[in-house]
């Protein structure tokens, strides 16, 4: 039998073909990564409800562990108890908190001008007061600043709105939207990614009751030490600082700045004092409560941590940085998985 004649041609369509596969799947991906950094702040927000979903939940299947009950009933129960705490809260201390968020943007203004007078005073001082000043924004820049900062809060407001709306509907049926998200994937990489969506909420669990624990004792310690410094308004900074102990380490700033300014105008001796409050209660808090907690929370490297917060701020901006820690433990654990090998949650007791 002669030989089976071959098409040249062949060759050249399979390698073209492969070029043309090769080709879109780049486009493709290249697409999909713009589209996906488009969407970013949508993707936050979508997080943050997820975060508030698995509180929510956590909490409701606690109330079913210790209440037998239907689950809808429990998550009713969950919710109509937090909005009650939070509600009674506010009746019996925001009158109080009001007049010392009041009184203390009242007596920063003055407070700032006696440190000045005090720092003059002393050559080294007087130096570090003129080199602040040469930084000090014009006024036109302050009303810049303070616009930018309407239009943020603004923003924070509406999207926390959004974040409890959606938190709740997740909360409602997430059996309905993980399943949804589930049957998006292909079947032979159902199993894996089920347990990597576990190993996530397992471990933000975990890191959600320590990081609750830590910011209350934060919140209290802080309270307690101001007041018995004598110092104004102890009780609305001990808010601000359990509130900002979310975000490790850039958080503790917020709240000692201007308690230590507010301290120092009541005196060096007082300023001095109130600077030991905060530290006492930071080392307390690093050194003592969260090493009692490791257990029931994810023990995030500080170095990670740090990072992660820098990271987060320039490539995702403020909302970012509220969800830099989170968003580390989610990465961590998918690192682990999937990269490691290692199917453990983070945390010793984060199930």
């Amino acid at each position: 039998m002669p030989p089976k004649a071959t098409d040249p041609a062949r060759p050249e369509r399979g390698f073209d073909s492969r070029i043309f596969r090769a080709t879109v799947i780049i486009l493709a991906t290249v697409a999909a990564a713009y589209l996906l950094w488009k969407l970013v702040d949508l993707l936050l927000l979508i997080f943050a409800c997820a975060l508030t979903a698995l509180i929510l939940v956590t909490i409701a299947n606690l109330v079913r562990r210790k209440l037998p009950m239907p689950y809808g009933l429990a998550m009713t129960l969950t919710v109509a108890v937090i909005a009650a705490v939070l509600g009674g809260a506010f009746w019996f201390f925001g009158a109080t908190m009001t007049a010392q968020f009041t009184d203390l943007a009242v007596r920063l203004p003055g407070a700032w001008t006696a440190v000045q007078a005090q720092l003059v005073q002393y050559d080294v001082g007087a130096l570090v007061l003129a080199r602040v000043q040469e930084f000090a924004p014009s006024s036109a820049n302050i009303m810049s600043v303070l616009t930018s900062a309407l239009t943020i809060g603004g923003g924070i407001l509406s999207g926390l709105a959004v974040v409890i709306v959606g938190g709740l509907y997740l909360a409602a049926q997430p059996k309905l939207y993980a399943g949804g998200l589930v049957r998006l994937i292909p079947r032979r990489a159902r199993a894996e990614s089920i347990a990597t969506f576990d190993a996530v909420a397992a471990s933000l669990r975990g890191w959600l009751k320590g990081q609750a624990l830590g910011m209350m004792f934060v919140g209290v310690g802080t309270s307690i030490g101001l007041a018995i410094v004598g110092l104004p308004a102890a009780l609305a900074i001990g808010l601000v600082a359990g509130l900002a102990e979310f975000v490790p380490y850039l958080g503790t700033f917020v709240a000692v700045v201007p308690a230590v300014i507010l301290g120092f105008s009541q005196g060096v001796d007082t300023g001095l004092w109130t600077l030991a409050v905060m530290i006492g209660v930071q080392q307390l808090q690093g050194n003592l409560v969260m090493p009692l907690l490791q257990n029931k929370m994810v023990d995030l490297p500080p170095v990670l941590t740090i990072f992660g917060l820098i990271a987060a701020g320039i490539l995702l901006g403020p909302v970012g940085v509220l969800l830099a820690t989170p968003l580390t433990v989610v990465g961590l654990v998918l690192v682990r998985r999937l990269y490691l090998g290692d199917d453990e949650p983070l945390g010793g007791e984060a199930s």
